[in-house]
Formats: structure tokens, C-alpha cells, sequence
């Protein structure tokens, strides 16, 4: 059960919206089902005599009792109450109830006060009602509401508990403020299914995404078409900043700004700068490269990759406060890869960075640790460019794809342990849409695979199934039902080709964390075993007969390459 409290200045035009037909004819059968006192709360929707315009008088008399001087501009208090789908459907006489235990809680109108504000519970739905309050008591005095949200949630969970509905996730205070209702409402009269808010708030997310200081970070964000309107002091610091999107105006012709902290508590301008604040030294791969600049989608992925399976060994054994910077960090590198995927998998990787930006806020004591390596690998990811959604660079995002999962289960066990509800159902949510982008982005590069892997010889395929078997034991019975199967025999056969050790890259595999929730074992396996040994993410398509006697006799036949950096015993290195 989900409440939703805004403030307004018109009641009439409130109640029109509800008793009305809705904006797609969605409304049936509008009508009270409680009030402050049913005598004196005429219904429109029931009584033939009834008007709109009584029923606001009604409503609105203690608000005009005040002199002129002295009416508060914001006088109408809105909360719809919303059960969640799948919910059974409630009596008129239960959502009364509801609706009196909503009031009571928020201190809008407490039990047994008579004095108290006036209000109306409205049903045209099924699933849920419309609390209409006006903010001044009948004794003249404002009500006493403060962290009336807070309170009416708290109240919905009793109610959920009481009526046998769905037990929703308690809020903690710290997720962003959600679009108002006349916001919402005029993004669909735009045909838009995002409002300004959130559309801001998603450029300002994404500007901050890998950054590496200020500038570079306002430049975003002019660039993202933003307009910028800086706080700035008499020395000409910048104190704070405001965003507006183009031809977002209000009735006076003026643009409507939002402040950072407007959009989520940590977009203010001093969070920005504390997440952007590194150590002296420059980061390791960006200063060591010598493809600083200009690096390809494919590397930078492959770059991300490491980073995102150490983030998850920190979850794991990681204290308070480094826990803090990974998880913020990895909110940067999804922000980061839904801004440059392919069109494939833009659109779930979007969703997933979305959402998972409610799994990096939290309430933390701890000071935020230093997470340079993560925000590194965001900052590559953008710098590298769009990837495209096949060859190496599909690969890589397969392999980079597949990371995040992990990590983003990672993240939700880390916050449920800790009891954060609202954290672990995002994190949770983020892995489910990074799982639909990853079977998007790895269908044809496992493809290849898996044909490799079947054309193999068999005394070839049964050495390593042997060695699944040793790394394995017990398990390759399992593993063989899964379709990576034959992927992972050909990535073992390639790794073996290039010098390294099959035994020895395929138990450092699967000695990293979080390989128990893999959707497919042997799919993270392949990944994790071609990034440590630097193989190609992508098997070319074997050429067939046709093709072969196309080629020009003057052609020279393909050279093998050798992996840079094989992985060797002597530098084990654990993610």
C-alpha cells in the first residue's frame, strides 16, 4: 500500500480531477467513502443535488474564516493510497478505515479531535483513494504534520499487516524526491514518460558518472543540452547549481529550475564534490596507457570488468565504510555503460541504472572510502565512446554484462544483511535488467563459442571435461545441462593454444565471489577465464567453403596473436 502526500492551492480544481472522468476515461463511479463529517460533506458523486463547488466551500471554510493576510498559499493536502497489484480489491468501508488511520497518523486529523482539519476520502477505483485535506483546523490553528510521509507509510505497513496485503518495503528518508502530481501531469500532456525531474535528475547522474572534476562535469551536462544556472559567490566560487531543460517553463514564461538536492539528496553540489575529490595520485591505467584518450569500447569494457569482480570480493569482506565508495562507484559504471551501450541493450541497461541508483543511498555514519578505481573504470567507459553491439566490442559487453550481475546481487545481499529494504529491491531489480541486456549482448559471441566447442576432437573435448571435472568435482553432470557448456570446453582449448594452464585459470575462475547466483555457471566461467587470459571476447565465425574459394590467392593467411600479459602462476592475482 503505497501513499503518495502532496500540497496545492486549488481545491476546486482537485476535485473536478477526481470527480471527473479522468484523463483516459479511467474514472468509474466516483464517490465518498469517508470524511470529516459525513452531515456536513455533501457527495457529488451519489447526491444529485450535490455540488463541486459546495463540497469545496465546505471544505475550504476554515481557510477563508482566516483574514485574507493570513491564508496559507499551499492550502490543499493530497494522498492518494494505492494497494499494490495483485492485492485484493477493499470494501467502501475499508478504505474508510484506511483512510481515517492515514489522517490520524500524519496529524492531519487525529481520533477524537474536533477541532481537527477538514478532509474527504474519494474512491474511483478500484485500488485505490484520493485524500483531500485543507490545511488550516476548524480552531483556526495549522495542523501539526511534520514528516507526515514518514508517518503515513509506517501506517500503510500496519494496514498491509491488518488486512493481509502485501507487507511493502518501508522507506529509510533518504531516496529522491518523486515527481508531484502536476508534474506527472504535465509530462503526459507532452507525450513524455519521464517528467522534467527525473529527466534532469538522470543527465545530472550521468554528467557525474566517472568525471574527474568540476569542470568536467558542468561541461557534461551543457553538452547533455542542460541549462546551468550556477550559485556563485562574491569571489566568484561556485556555491551551489541549478538545472533546467530547455523550453521547461511555467505560467510566467520562466524556466523551472531544479536545484541538485532537489533531485536526490547526494546530486547537491558539496556531494558532487566529495565524490569527486581523489587521492594526489593520477589513476594507474589512465596515467600508465598509451591509449589515454583513446582506448575502445572493448578495452575499456575489459578495463571495467577487473574492477567490477574486486568490487565484489569487497562486498564480501569489505567493512562499512569501503562498501560505501564500491557501491557508489558501481551506480557510476551502470550510469556509464547505459550511456555508450549499443541500441540492444540501451534500453535495459538504462532501466537498471535507474533503478540501482536507489541502492547508493543509504544511512551511513561511515566516511566514504576511497573508490578511485571504480570511478576510473566509469571514466573510461565514457571516454572510450559508444560500443557497438557486435564483434569484440559486443563481447566485451557481454563480459562486462555479466560482471554486473554478480555485483549488483552482491550489492542487494550486502543491504539485506543490513536490513535496507529499499536498497536490496533495487539492487535486486537492477540484476534482473542487466540479466535480459546480457542475454541480449552474449547471444552471438556464445554462439561462436558454443559451435567451437562442439567442432572440437573428442579425445580434445574429453581433456577438458577432465578438467572441469578436477576443478569440479561432482558438478560436470550439472554443468553439462547448461548451454555454455561447450562454450567453456573452447575457451579452455583456446587458453591452452595461447600457453596458459586450463586447470590453473578455470580455479581462479571459479574462486571468485558470488559464482553460487550465477543464472549460468558456465557462462560466467567462459567470461572470467577469457579476461584472465587476455582471449578475444569474440570467436570469429568459422568461413565456410564458399567463402574460402573466394579468397584471393594472394592473400596471406591470418597470424596467430598471443594474448598480452598471460596469466601466470607467479602472478595470481584474486578478484
Amino acid at each position: 500500500m503505497v501513499p503518495d502526500i502532496s500540497t496545492g492551492g486549488r481545491t476546486y480544481g482537485l476535485l473536478a480531477y477526481l470527480y471527473g472522468p479522468g484523463r483516459r476515461d479511467e474514472h468509474i463511479d466516483p464517490h465518498l467513502v469517508a470524511s470529516w463529517t459525513p452531515e456536513l460533506a455533501p457527495d457529488p458523486g451519489r447526491d444529485p443535488e450535490a455540488t463541486l463547488k459546495q463540497l469545496t466551500d465546505r471544505l475550504d471554510l476554515p481557510v477563508h474564516a482566516r483574514p485574507q493576510g493570513r491564508r496559507p498559499r499551499r492550502h490543499v493536502w493530497h494522498c492518494p493510497v494505492r494497494t499494490a497489484p495483485g492485492d485484493r480489491h477493499l470494501s467502501d468501508a475499508e478504505w474508510a478505515e484506511v483512510a481515517r488511520r492515514v489522517v490520524h497518523a500524519t496529524g492531519v486529523a487525529e481520533y477524537g479531535d474536533a477541532q481537527a482539519c477538514r478532509w474527504i476520502a474519494v474512491r474511483h477505483a478500484d485500488d485505490h483513494i484520493h485524500i483531500v485535506a485543507t490545511l488550516i483546523r476548524q480552531d483556526g490553528r495549522s495542523p501539526r504534520r511534520h514528516n507526515d510521509m514518514p508517518r503515513a507509510q509506517a501506517e500503510c505497513r500496519r494496514i498491509e499487516a491488518d488486512f493481509g496485503l502485501q507487507q511493502l518495503n518501508s522507506g529509510d528518508g533518504t531516496a529522491a524526491k518523486r515527481a508531484t502530481s502536476a508534474e506527472r501531469a504535465k509530462a503526459e500532456r507532452q507525450g513524455r514518460t519521464s517528467t522534467s525531474r527525473e529527466l534532469l535528475r538522470d543527465h545530472v547522474r550521468q554528467a557525474v558518472a566517472g568525471a574527474e572534476d568540476e569542470t568536467e562535469f558542468f561541461r557534461r551536462l551543457s553538452e547533455a543540452g542542460v541549462r546551468i544556472d550556477r550559485r556563485l559567490a562574491p569571489s566568484g566560487d561556485v556555491l551551489g547549481y541549478k538545472v533546467a531543460l530547455p523550453g521547461d517553463r511555467n505560467r510566467d514564461g520562466e524556466p523551472i529550475w531544479f536545484s541538485g538536492s532537489r533531485l536526490a539528496p547526494d546530486l547537491s553540489l558539496p556531494k558532487i564534490r566529495q565524490r569527486l575529490r581523489t587521492d594526489d595520485e593520477a589513476d594507474d591505467w589512465l596515467r600508465v596507457s598509451p591509449h589515454t584518450g583513446g582506448a575502445t569500447p572493448a578495452r575499456a569494457r575489459r578495463e571495467a570488468t577487473g574492477v567490477i569482480h574486486h568490487t565484489v570480493s569487497v562486498l564480501a569482506d569489505g567493512d562499512e565504510a569501503e562498501a560505501v565508495a564500491q557501491i557508489s562507484g558501481l551506480g557510476e559504471v551502470l550510469d556509464a555503460v547505459a550511456q555508450t551501450s549499443p541500441a540492444a541493450t540501451r534500453q535495459q541497461t538504462t532501466e537498471a541504472a535507474c533503478v540501482f541508483e536507489r541502492a547508493t543511498r543509504w544511512h551511513s555514519r561511515a566516511e566514504r572510502a576511497n573508490n578511485r578505481a571504480v570511478r576510473s573504470a566509469a571514466r573510461g567507459i565514457v571516454r572510450a565512446g559508444n560500443a557497438l553491439g557486435r564483434g569484440e566490442d559486443g563481447g566485451a559487453t557481454a563480459m562486462l554484462l555479466s560482471a554486473l550481475v554478480l555485483a549488483t546481487v552482491a550489492a542487494a545481499r550486502w543491504h539485506a544483511a543490513r536490513q535496507h529494504a529499499q536498497q536490496a529491491a533495487a539492487a535486486h531489480q537492477a540484476a534482473q535488467h542487466l540479466r535480459t541486456a546480457y542475454r541480449t549482448a552474449a547471444s552471438s559471441p556464445m554462439r561462436a563459442m558454443r559451435d567451437h566447442g562442439r567442432r572440437l576432437p573428442e579425445p580434445t573435448r574429453n581433456r577438458h571435461v577432465d578438467t572441469v571435472e578436477a576443478v569440479l568435482p561432482g558438478q560436470v553432470d550439472y554443468l553439462r545441462s547448461e548451454r555454455g557448456f561447450d562454450a567453456l570446453l573452447a575457451t579452455l582449448d583456446q587458453a591452452q593454444r595461447a600457453g596458459h594452464s586450463p586447470r590453473f585459470l578455470l580455479r581462479n575462475a571459479v574462486s571468485q565471489r558470488e559464482l553460487d547466483t550465477a543464472e549460468s555457471v558456465t557462462d560466467v566461467l567462459v567470461w572470467r577465464v577469457r579476461r584472465l587470459s587476455n582471449l578475444p571476447a569474440h570467436q570469429p565465425r568459422p568461413r565456410t567453403a564458399k567463402a574460402a574459394k573466394q579468397q584471393p590467392r594472394t592473400a596471406r593467411p591470418p597470424t596467430a596473436t598471443l594474448p598480452r600479459n598471460p596469466a601466470q602462476p607467479e602472478h595470481r592475482h584474486r578478484y
